[in-house]
C-alpha cells in the first residue's frame, strides 16, 4: 500500500521538478525553426545571460557536487585550492584567448562541430575522423560522472522512502556486527539513474541544443539556490559553522583533513593547474560557444565564471569536510552529499528541493555531452561520408536522434557495471587530463601558422597512447580505485602533466619538420590586419613676395 511518508513526499517534488524540464524541452521546441544549424547550435542567436548560464552549467556536473563534496571527505579542505581556485582563474582565460576566437571563425564559416574546424585548418580530412573517436573516447568517463552520480545522489537522498519495495540486506562492519544499511528503502541506482537518463533525453530530443540552452539556464539557477540552502540547513543542523568546524577538529578522522600537508603533496597541487585547461577541447563547450551572438556575448561569462565557481565550490567543500565528522570513516564517497542531505535536512520540502538542485548540475552537463556526439556523428562521419547533400535538415536531425540515443543506452548499461568501483571525482579527472592533453592542439591551431598537420596528428596519438596507459594502470589494472585509494602519482606529479608534455612535444616536434599548411589556407585563418595607407605628405607653397635660395 503506497503511504505519503516523508520519503515519498520527497520523491514526488524530484518527480515535479523533472516534469517541468520536459514541459521546457517541449516549449522550446515551440521556437524551433526546422533548420539544422537551429538544431545544432540555435541559429547563433544566443545572448550574454544565456551564455553564461550555459556555458556555466555545462562545465559544472555531477563533478562539481558530488564529487567535489566526496573528495573533500576523503582528501579534506585542499580540494578546493585543486580544482575550484584553478578553474576559476583558468576557466576565464581560456574563454577569452581560445573561446572568442573560435566563435569568430565558426561564425564566418558556418563551423558546428570541433572536427570540421581542425579538418580545414590543418587541410587534413584524416585528423578529423582521428579526432572524434579520441573525443568520443573522452566523453564517455565525463557522461559516467553525470550518471553514477545521479544514481547514487537519489538511491541515498530517498533512503527510508519505500521500505518495503527497496529493502536491503543488513551491512555487517568489520567487528562483524550487522547494521541496517543506510541506503536500504531508497530508489535503487538503476531505477534513479535511468529515470534521469531519460527525462534529458527528452528535452534534448524535441529542442535540441535550444532545450539544452534552456534547460541549463533553468538548472544552474536552482543549483546554486539549493547549493546555498542545503548549505545553510545542514551548517545549522551541526550548530553553526563554528561549531560544525570543532567537530571536525576533534574527529579522528576529520581532523587531518583540516590541513593539505600530507594529503595533498606540492608537486601533485602545482601540477593540478593543468586539469582546468581542459575547457578549451570540451567538445559540448565549444558547441555552445557558437551559440553565441555576438563576441560581446562572452563579456559576462569571462567575468562571472570564477564567482560562480566560488559561490559553487565553498558551500560543497564544507559540507565534505562536515561529513567525516557526521557520518565517520568508511562512506563512499559518492554517498555523501546524498547522505548528509538526507541525515540533516529534515524538512521534505526543503529536502526534495535541494535534490532536485543538485539533480540539475548533474543533468546541466549530461544534455549538452549527449548533443554534441549526436551533432559529431552527423556532421563529421555520417555527412562526411555519405555526403551532405544526401540528407535534408529533417534526416540530419533524426541522425543525431538515433546516435544520441544510442549513447545514451551505452552509458547507462556502463554505469551499472561500475557504479560500485568508479569514484565520481577521479572519472572526472581522468576525463578532464585526456582534453588538457588536447589543449597545445587547439592554441597552436588558433595561434601558431607553423602548425602542421602531421604535428596535430602525432600530437592527438600521443594523447591517446599515453591516456590509455596511465588510465589502465591507475583505475582498469586494479579493478577501480577503492574510497580511500591514493591517487596515481608519478615522481609527485598528476598524469595529467605527462600527458600534456607528450602531447605538446609531438606537436611541436613534427611541426618543425614537416610541411606547413599552404599560403590559402593560412590567408584563410591567419587574414592580415588591413592596413591603412599613409597620406602624401602635403606640399606647402612658398607665400608671395618671398624670394626662395637658389
Amino acid at each position: 500500500m503506497f503511504a505519503l511518508t516523508e520519503g515519498t513526499q520527497v520523491v514526488l517534488i524530484i518527480a515535479g521538478y523533472l516534469g517541468l524540464l520536459v514541459v521546457l524541452g517541449l516549449l522550446s521546441n515551440h521556437f524551433f525553426k526546422g533548420t539544422s544549424a537551429d538544431y545544432f547550435v540555435v541559429s547563433r542567436s544566443v545572448g550574454p545571460f544565456l551564455l553564461l548560464m550555459s556555458i556555466f552549467g555545462t562545465t559544472m556536473t555531477g563533478f562539481a557536487m558530488v564529487g567535489s563534496t566526496g573528495k573533500a571527505y576523503t582528501s579534506g579542505v585542499g580540494v578546493y585550492g585543486l580544482m575550484a581556485s584553478w578553474s576559476g582563474l583558468i576557466h576565464s582565460a581560456v574563454f577569452f584567448v581560445i573561446g572568442i576566437r573560435l566563435w569568430a571563425v565558426g561564425k564566418k564559416f558556418g563551423y558546428v562541430t570541433q572536427c570540421e574546424y581542425f579538418r580545414e585548418r590543418f587541410e587534413s580530412p584524416a585528423l578529423g575522423y582521428g579526432l572524434f573517436p579520441v573525443l568520443v573516447l573522452l566523453v564517455i568517463p565525463y557522461l559516467l560522472v553525470g550518471v553514477i552520480a545521479a544514481g547514487k545522489f537519489v538511491q541515498s537522498a530517498t533512503a527510508g522512502a519505500f521500505p518495503e519495495w527497496f529493502a536491503l540486506p543488513d551491512v555487517v562492519g568489520p567487528d562483524g556486527t550487522a547494521r541496517p544499511n543506510p541506503l536500504s528503502g531508497g530508489l535503487p541506482f538503476w531505477l534513479g539513474a535511468g529515470v534521469i537518463c531519460l527525462i534529458v533525453l527528452c528535452y534534448v530530443f524535441v529542442g535540441g541544443l535550444r532545450g539544452a540552452v534552456w534547460a541549463n539556464t533553468f538548472q544552474t539557477l536552482v543549483f546554486l539556490a539549493a547549493g546555498g540552502v542545503a548549505f545553510a540547513l545542514i551548517a545549522d543542523r551541526m550548530g553553526g559553522l563554528q561549531q560544525a568546524g570543532r567537530q571536525v577538529a576533534e574527529s579522528a578522522f576529520g581532523a587531518p583533513r583540516l590541513a593539505r600537508e600530507g594529503l595533498i603533496g606540492q608537486a601533485q597541487f602545482l601540477s593540478y593547474f593543468l586539469i582546468p585547461l581542459s575547457v578549451g577541447m570540451f567538445p559540448h563547450l565549444f558547441q555552445h560557444w557558437l551559440t553565441a551572438r555576438s563576441a560581446r556575448s562572452f563579456r559576462l561569462t569571462v567575468i562571472a565564471h570564477p564567482v560562480f565557481i566560488m559561490l559553487l565550490w565553498v558551500p560543497c567543500i564544507l559540507i565534505g569536510l562536515w561529513a567525516t565528522a557526521q557520518l565517520g570513516e568508511g562512506v563512499n564517497p559518492n554517498a555523501v552529499l546524498g547522505r548528509m542531505v538526507n541525515q540533516l535536512v529534515h524538512s521534505p520540502l526543503l529536502t526534495g528541493l535541494v535534490a532536485a538542485g543538485v539533480l540539475a548540475a548533474i543533468m546541466s552537463s549530461l544534455d549538452s555531452q549527449f548533443m554534441c556526439l549526436g551533432t559529431m556523428f552527423t556532421n563529421d562521419i555520417v555527412l562526411r561520408l555519405a555526403g551532405r547533400e544526401r540528407f535534408n535538415d529533417r534526416q540530419k536531425i533524426l541522425l543525431a536522434r538515433v546516435f544520441i540515443v544510442a549513447v545514451v543506452a551505452f552509458t547507462y548499461l556502463l554505469a551499472l557495471r561500475l557504479k560500485d568501483t568508479a569514484q565520481v571525482f577521479d572519472l572526472g579527472v581522468w576525463c578532464f587530463s585526456g582534453f588538457a592533453a588536447l589543449f597545445p592542439l587547439v592554441l597552436a591551431a588558433v595561434y601558431w601558422r607553423r602548425a602542421t598537420a602531421a604535428g596535430a596528428l602525432a600530437s592527438l596519438a600521443a594523447t591517446g597512447v599515453v591516456w590509455v596507459a596511465l588510465f589502465y594502470r591507475d583505475i582498469l589494472a586494479r579493478g577501480g580505485r577503492r574510497p580511500g585509494d591514493d591517487e596515481l602519482l608519478l615522481f609527485g606529479l598528476m598524469p595529467v602533466a605527462f600527458i600534456f608534455a607528450a602531447a605538446a612535444l609531438a606537436l611541436v616536434g613534427v611541426s618543425l619538420v614537416t610541411r606547413p599548411p599552404g599560403a590559402a589556407t593560412l590567408a584563410r585563418f591567419f587574414p592580415l590586419p588591413a592596413r591603412t595607407p599613409r597620406p602624401a605628405p602635403a606640399v606647402t607653397k612658398p607665400a608671395v613676395g618671398i624670394q626662395q635660395p637658389v
